[in-house]
């Protein structure tokens, strides 16, 4: 009983470990991503000219136009989820239809005349 005791601990330690190297790569990862996007920003420092509606021209750096196109895709996406985020959470809190006695349908009686006298089935 005593090693089935030390066989769990190990198993809850090496766990442990894994979570903990698994946090490790998380912020590497993070930390990855934030400078491969930095050096794209330190790269992208370009003015451009963007030009608009009635003959109105905005000169930015190429990050902003990036960054603000990436904010604008996201609000875009939010906003067409959004609904249907919330009427799927509606329908999962929703108490679910009960099923009432005459609603059930009913079984036929095993004696009825096609299936009297054959036990196979035929």
């Amino acid at each position: 009983m005593a090693t089935a005791h030390l066989k769990q601990a190990h198993w809850l330690q090496s766990a442990n470990i894994a979570g903990n190297a698994l946090k490790y790569f998380a912020w590497l990862l993070k930390a990855v991503i934030f400078f491969v996007l930095f050096a794209f920003a330190l790269n992208n420092q370009e003015p451009v000219n963007l030009h608009l509606f009635f003959g109105t021209t905005w000169r930015t750096p190429m990050v902003l136009v990036v960054l603000a196109t990436f904010v604008a895709g996201l609000f875009a996406g939010i906003a067409i989820m959004l609904p249907l985020w919330w009427t799927a959470r509606r329908q999962a809190r929703a108490p679910a239809p009960s099923v009432t006695p005459a609603e059930t349908v009913p079984t036929p009686p095993s004696n009825t005349p096609s299936t009297m006298g054959h036990t196979d089935g035929v």
